[in-house]
């Protein structure tokens, strides 16, 4: 597949998912109620927004053939790092444990920023840094619905013990 045109699918796909997400979120207006749950929350959003973006950025960079994408994918891996570490602090204050869901985060969007800075870091693999990237990107959503699970599979954080 051309790297063009798994951007332009990868991108839509983020935002068909951060659309699910949405909704889901009107269906479970509860989980927005406590801080830590809104948190995790927020990360889950992230987790679909950023990598769209980057999917985006890839488009208007042409696909790997301008210092444009590079610089946009170190941007957005850092707001990831740092919105990853802050949500790994209230991992543990909500209802949902996804420690080891945002620790995965926080080393893909690490990687995600070294392959922009240094692409040619793809080519002991044979792969251009865009089509490495493209990978990572991947990694990140499946990250995402790990997140996403662990929300439609946990206990209610809004419960009390009485109910």
């Amino acid at each position: 597949m051309d790297v063009s045109t798994f951007y332009a699918l990868f991108s839509a796909t983020c935002f068909a998912l951060l659309g699910f997400w949405w909704s889901l979120l009107q269906a479970n207006p509860r989980w927005l109620r406590d801080p830590g749950t809104r948190t995790a929350v927020g990360g889950v959003y992230l987790s679909f927004l950023l990598p769209g973006l980057m999917g985006l950025f890839a488009q208007v960079g042409q696909a790997g053939s301008t210092p444009f994408w590079r610089v946009s994918f170190v941007v957005v891996a850092a707001v990831g790092l740092v919105t990853t570490l802050r949500a790994l602090q209230h991992s543990t204050r909500s209802g949902v444990d996804d420690r080891p869901h945002r620790i995965a985060a926080v080393v893909l969007y690490a990687l995600v920023a070294l392959t922009g800075v240094a692409p040619e870091i793809g080519s002991r693999l044979n792969l251009r840094g865009i089509q490495v990237e493209a990978i990572l990107l991947i990694l990140l959503v499946l990250v995402a619905h790990g997140l996403v699970w662990r929300f439609m599979t946990m206990d209610d954080p809004t419960r009390t013990s009485d109910e």
